[in-house]
């Protein structure tokens, strides 16, 4: 095991001078030095303990023994391609089959989520003939020059949109055009989705996939309204498209109320296509994609095989399997659904006392908590959010923001995460809160002092 031998500012020196500015740290002003984790629990080079309130990456816990031994016995024996038989990779397939609606029965095994969502896209436009793909504002799906391409979070930054992407609007309930108070907030966002289908067919542009994350999460810790996708996928099938479900920052019981949140959305909703990554190794480097026979079949009729060195190998399907175990045995799913629901209760007695907090939404243990200046026009507490993630840090706590104000606290904690801990963080808050009203009153709707 690598023992720490270097201090923090000699690591950060040597970092700055290796590693590009592109590569950037948590709190860069005073990042910390992780060293070790454990469970919910992450610890610096002095041995101070930090509850992880963002890391679903660690699902079921940092450096999970079962996950762990599960990988070393592996390595000790076998790790090799997928071009030999061996039982590891299909009795993981199998295994995942069974979380899954019947009709997604067919996978390819990679490993990251952009590896994951590049596939999608390459199994649709074979699958439909068609190019195009419509996403959501503020969308990411990964990395890859293909996926930039379908991410307004990232191509607004560099190269613009391409002619052959369109953007539909994020379906906020809080932020967008159709608000709580809509009678039918999800068939108006789908709507919004026919109208950009409509007008990109007007231009004679053809569909091949609508790509959304099941839960936004860049976003803003989005909830789309029940009913949404099913709308939404009858628009797109009819414009002779495919629905990809990107459940790589949500998926495997996150949710507490299902195994995969696009499930959330009614029990008759069925993808065409499913993406799996970061929670699905606990940290190794594991990533899936599951179609339906007839989209497979397509892509099989090019005659050009599908081969990934590592993807599906003996080491990262024992991984994989070892996960779905300890989420079995331990009943994470469930204990998600409980600790999430306690969170939300705590945060929503938080909301009626700090009117900074302007909405509370989340399911299981995904979160968002979203910071307002003003709660009339809901405007975006951008700065408070960074005030309040920094004196979070300095109480031990590790949080972040995301959606496009950057004002939204964003809470995805590994699945071990308690209902102590749900108390701690909550009580932090309040108190930061508390102080911050007293300081800095930097809101107009903060409580006036005399």
């Amino acid at each position: 095991m690598a023992t720490d031998t270097r201090g923090k500012a000699a690591t950060l020196a040597l970092r700055r001078r290796l590693l590009s500015n592109s590569c950037r740290l948590f709190f860069p002003e005073d990042p910390i030095k992780i060293v070790r984790g454990q469970g919910q629990y992450m610890y610096d080079e002095q041995g101070a303990e930090y509850i992880d309130c963002i890391n679903n990456v660690a699902h079921v816990g940092h450096c999970h023994p079962l996950v762990v031994q599960a990988a070393h016995e592996q390595n000790q024996v076998l790790n090799t391609n997928s071009r030999y038989l061996h039982d590891n990779i299909v009795d993981y397939a199998q295994r995942l089959s069974e979380t899954l609606p019947e009709k997604l029965c067919v996978f390819y095994f990679l490993n990251s989520g952009s590896e994951a969502n590049d596939l999608a896209l390459r199994l649709a436009r074979q699958y439909t003939g068609h190019w195009d793909v419509v996403v959501l504002d503020h969308a990411y799906h990964g990395h890859l020059s293909s996926l930039i391409d379908i991410s307004p979070y990232k191509f607004r930054d560099l190269d613009g949109q391409k002619e052959w992407v369109h953007v539909a609007p994020l379906p906020d309930t809080y932020r967008g055009p159709y608000r709580e108070d809509h009678p039918n907030p999800a068939v108006a966002y789908a709507s919004e989705v026919k109208r950009v289908v409509g007008s990109a067919q007007e231009k004679g542009r053809k569909i091949a996939a609508f790509f959304a994350e099941s839960l936004p999460s860049v976003g803003g810790q989005i909830i789309p309204p029940a009913g949404y996708f099913p709308e939404v996928a009858g628009h797109i099938r009819r414009a002779g498209g495919v629905f990809v479900a990107d459940e790589i920052q949500v998926g495997f019981g996150r949710v507490g109320k299902h195994f995969w949140a696009f499930q959330l959305q009614g029990e008759d909703f069925v993808p065409d296509i499913v993406t799996m990554g970061k929670s699905i190794g606990n940290g190794h480097p594991v990533a899936c994609v599951a179609t339906t026979h007839a989209v497979a079949r397509a892509f099989e009729a090019t005659g050009v095989e599908y081969f990934n060195t590592f993807g599906g190998s003996p080491v990262s399907c024992a991984v994989g399997l070892a996960v779905l175990d300890v989420l079995e045995k331990e009943q994470l799913q469930a204990h998600a659904a409980s600790v999430g629901s306690l969170l939300m209760e705590l945060l929503g007695q938080q909301k009626a006392k700090h009117p900074i907090l302007g909405d509370i939404r989340g399911v299981g243990l995904f979160i968002g908590v979203d910071l307002i200046k003003d709660e009339a026009t809901r405007m975006p507490a951008t700065e408070e959010a960074d005030y309040v993630v920094s004196r979070l840090k300095e109480n031990y706590i590790l949080l972040s923001t995301d959606g496009p104000g950057r004002n939204v606290l964003k809470f995805k904690p590994p699945m071990c995460f308690s209902l102590d801990n749900a108390r701690h963080v909550v009580a932090k808050l309040d108190a930061i809160l508390t102080d911050m009203e007293e300081k800095v009153r930097s809101c107009k709707t903060l409580r006036l002092q005399p």
